[in-house]
C-alpha cells in the first residue's frame, strides 16, 4: 500500500518549539501569558483595522460567545448559511435560538444575497427580525461582503463572519476576518494554520474583546472571592497552545502561496474537462484552503472518491447543507437548490501545504483516468 496523502495535515514551520519552550521555561503554562498576548497582538495586526482578537479554545466557541454577546437567546432567531460545516449553527441551539438556513450563490458558494432578503423580508413579516446572520467563507471563498453587509446595514442585522477556512483570503484589498460586527478564526488541526486546536473572537471594539474575555474565563465578577452574576464559559487558549500559533503566524503567507499552488496544479494538469473548479470572482483573493472539484454527477462523484481511497488517498465530498441534515431538517430554510447540488457533485482534493510535487501527480494519475 503506497503512503497515505491525507487531505489537510498539520504543516509546522519550525519556530512553534521556541515558544513552547519559553512557555516551559518561564513556567508559563497556565491558560494565560505572553504567548496568548503576544499571539492576539500579531493576529490584530495581520488583519489592520479595527480588529480586536480574544485567542479562545476553539472557533465553534467564538461563534458561541459571539451570539451571546449579541444577546441571543430563547425564541430568536439567527439566519444562518447552510452550506459549512454543522460548527456554524451548532452554537445557535446552545443558546436556545432558531436556525433559519439560506442557501448559497453559484459564484462563491456562499450565502446567495438574494435568498437573504427574502429571507428577511419573510421574517419580519412573520414579526421576528432575526438578530443576527452567521455568513461563511467557505473553503477560504470570500463571501460576497458588498451586497451581504448592505443587507446588514439595510435590515440593522448585525453580521458574525465565520472565517475559519479563510485566514489569509482577502475581499477588496482587506483580509477575512477583519468585516463582521464579531468574525471567528479556527486553528483546527486541518486549518492553513494551526494550534492543534483552538480559535479566536474578532471584535471591532476593546471594549468587546473584554467582555469575550471575560465570558471565556467562567464570567468572574471583580471581586476578592469567586463572584458571578453571568453565566460563564471556559473557552480561554492557553499559553502553550498559543505559542505554537506564534510560531504558525510566521509561516502564514507561504502556506496560502503553497496552498494557492496546489490549486494551480490541478487546475493545469487535471485532463478531464468535464472536471470544474470554483474561480476567483472579481475584487476576491482566497487562501485556497482546500481545492475542490464538481464532477458531472453523483455517480462519477463517488466513483472518483472511492478510486482516490482504493490508491490510499484521502478525500472528502462537499459539506452536507445543513437543512438536509437530521438535527436540522426540521427548521426553516430558504432554497434553491445550489447547496445540495455541490454536495452531490463536490469533491474536495488533498490540499496540505506540505504535499509535495509527486504526490500531486499520484493524485492526478487517478483523476485522469476518468
Amino acid at each position: 500500500m503506497s503512503e497515505k496523502i491525507w487531505l489537510s495535515s498539520p504543516h509546522m514551520g519550525g519556530g512553534e518549539q521556541k515558544y513552547i519552550k519559553e512557555a516551559f521555561d518561564t513556567n508559563w503554562v497556565a491558560p494565560l501569558g505572553p504567548n496568548v498576548n503576544e499571539f492576539e497582538n500579531t493576529l490584530q495586526t495581520y488583519l489592520k483595522g479595527n480588529s480586536y482578537v480574544a485567542a479562545l479554545s476553539s472557533g465553534t466557541a467564538a461563534i458561541h460567545l459571539a451570539l451571546v454577546q449579541l444577546g441571543v437567546s430563547g425564541g430568536d432567531e439567527v439566519l444562518c448559511q447552510s452550506f459549512t460545516f454543522s460548527a456554524s449553527a451548532n452554537p445557535i441551539l446552545y443558546q436556545g435560538a432558531t436556525p433559519v438556513f439560506i442557501d448559497s450563490e453559484l459564484e462563491t458558494w456562499n450565502m446567495c444575497p438574494e435568498l437573504l432578503e427574502n429571507a428577511i423580508l419573510n421574517r419580519l413579516k412573520n414579526g421576528k427580525k432575526p438578530k443576527a446572520i452567521i455568513v461563511v467563507h467557505l473553503y477560504g471563498m470570500p463571501y460576497n461582503v458588498t451586497k451581504i453587509h448592505e443587507l446588514s446595514l439595510k435590515y440593522e442585522i448585525p453580521i458574525i463572519e465565520d472565517s475559519a477556512e479563510a485566514l489569509g483570503s482577502e475581499f477588496g484589498g482587506e483580509k477575512c476576518g477583519a468585516f463582521g460586527d464579531f468574525s471567528i478564526l479556527s486553528f483546527n488541526g486541518n486549518k492553513i494554520i494551526t494550534t492543534s486546536g483552538g480559535g479566536a473572537l474578532i471584535t471591532k471594539s476593546k471594549v468587546k474583546k473584554e467582555e469575550a474575555i471575560f465570558f471565556a474565563t467562567q464570567a468572574k465578577d471583580k471581586a476578592p472571592h469567586y463572584e458571578h452574576s453571568k453565566i460563564g464559559y471556559n473557552y480561554r487558549m492557553s499559553n502553550i497552545i498559543a505559542g505554537i500559533g506564534r510560531g504558525q503566524l510566521e509561516v502564514l503567507d507561504d502556506r496560502v502561496l503553497a496552498r494557492r499552488s496546489n490549486f494551480k496544479f490541478y487546475k493545469k494538469e487535471i485532463k478531464n474537462k468535464k472536471f470544474t473548479f470554483l474561480d476567483e470572482p472579481e475584487g476576491s483573493f482566497t487562501n485556497r484552503w482546500l481545492t475542490c472539484i464538481l464532477t458531472p454527477s453523483f455517480e462519477i462523484r463517488e466513483k472518483v472518491r472511492l478510486s482516490l481511497e482504493n490508491e490510499n488517498i484521502e478525500s472528502r465530498p462537499l459539506w452536507k447543507p445543513m437543512h438536509l441534515q437530521p438535527l436540522f431538517k426540521k427548521y426553516l430554510n430558504f432554497t434553491n437548490g445550489t447547496s445540495q447540488k455541490l454536495f452531490e457533485v463536490g469533491l474536495c482534493l488533498p490540499s496540505g501545504s506540505n504535499i509535495t510535487e509527486k504526490e500531486l501527480y499520484r493524485i492526478v494519475g487517478v483523476l485522469n483516468r476518468f
